[in-house]
């Protein structure tokens, strides 16, 4: 009985501990109450402003501040009438930074040393800047009848070619133009794929080959093409590096025979140059001229570290239009140069 006893007494301990210990764990969660809301406003906008356009906010005079930083120094330079030694050493110096070259500086020195800054250097530098651009630059959408306009476009690798041709694609596709690209780039898989895609992107059609392709078959397919079907232009790209042990520049020659063959006739060949290369640029394009017959230049790349003095060497050393220039990396940053405003953009209007 004494063991009976004590093991009811241990099991009524053991579950009165267990009752106190569950008392104690227990919590009574605070009520929460939600505070109270304003009422909402029955009209939460009155007025909607425009979404800020990109094409507004950046002008030419904006996308040039890089180049236009190199003529602070000449901007600085007070005083007219005759130039001293030190101001014409100075002028000197800031033309030579700015790309535009031996030759040309050696001109607009000599035109300051007769005429003199009866209005200040600055305007005396823009009215000789702008006196070099006499070349005519429009471009040619017409063909003679029955035959299909060509542009050709030439240029080394990685000066914005194949993007070049993207962006007027889309300018003439905005323009009302039907137009046919060919890659002709064959050397290179990622020119026909990039064109592939603008093709896609601006609405227009495309012919392309295989990887190492003839390029002069390409150009020829996509001119018959574009002539069954009645289109307007043909966009033609080009290989930008020499192949194998084919020289380049002999391989544009044919190229060019090539597409200015019935039902094609090359109306523009447009060389492509990278502005932030300078002189090297100048260099490119005396290789190119002979070889493709060049009409225009296209200069890339003019909104980021290049010097915009280039243009006016490529102008006055050349004699060769500079008929666009990209100032940035959207798709309407390729634009039409104009010689009046680049120049008050460059030294400050």
């Amino acid at each position: 009985m004494i063991v009976l006893y004590v093991a009811l007494a241990i099991v009524v301990v053991l579950a009165v501990g267990t009752i106190v210990w569950r008392r104690r764990r227990r919590r009574v969660a605070p009520s929460l109450v939600a505070p109270t809301r304003a009422a909402m406003p029955d009209l939460l906008v009155s007025e909607t402003a425009p979404i800020p356009s990109i094409a507004d906010e950046f002008t030419l005079h904006d996308r040039l501040a890089s180049s236009r930083g190199v003529f602070d120094r000449v901007r600085s330079i007070s005083g007219t009438g005759e130039l001293s030694a030190d101001q014409l050493e100075l002028v000197e110096e800031v033309l030579l930074r700015s790309d535009v070259g031996v030759t040309t500086t050696s001109t607009v020195l000599e035109e300051l040393r007769a005429k003199g800054a009866p209005d200040g250097v600055v305007t005396a530098l823009r009215g000789i800047l702008r006196d070099s651009f006499t070349a005519e630059r429009s471009t040619t959408t017409r063909a003679d009848a029955g035959r299909v306009p060509v542009w050709l476009f030439v240029g080394v690798n990685g000066v914005g070619k194949t993007t070049t041709i993207g962006k007027l694609a889309k300018r003439h596709h905005d323009e009302g133009r039907a137009v046919m690209l060919a890659a002709g780039d064959t050397f290179r898989a990622a020119a026909a794929d990039q064109l592939e895609q603008w093709a896609t992107r601006t609405g227009s059609d495309i012919v392309r080959a295989n990887e190492g392709a003839d390029p002069g078959s390409v150009v020829h397919d996509a001119i018959g093409r574009a002539s069954a079907r009645g289109l307007d232009l043909v966009l033609a790209d080009t290989a930008g590096r020499r192949a194998n042990s084919t020289n380049l520049l002999d391989e544009l020659s044919k190229v060019r025979r090539v597409a200015d063959k019935a039902p094609g006739q090359v109306v523009e060949t447009l060389l492509v140059l990278d502005a932030t290369t300078g002189q090297n640029a100048l260099s490119q394009a005396r290789e190119f001229l002979a070889a493709s017959g060049v009409t225009g230049i296209v200069l890339t790349k003019l909104d980021g570290t290049a010097r915009g003095g280039i243009v006016v060497a490529i102008e006055r050393d050349l004699a060769i239009p500079v008929k666009f220039v990209g100032v940035g990396e959207g798709v309407d940053d390729l634009i039409v140069f104009e010689p009046d405003a680049f120049v008050d953009s460059l030294l400050g209007a």
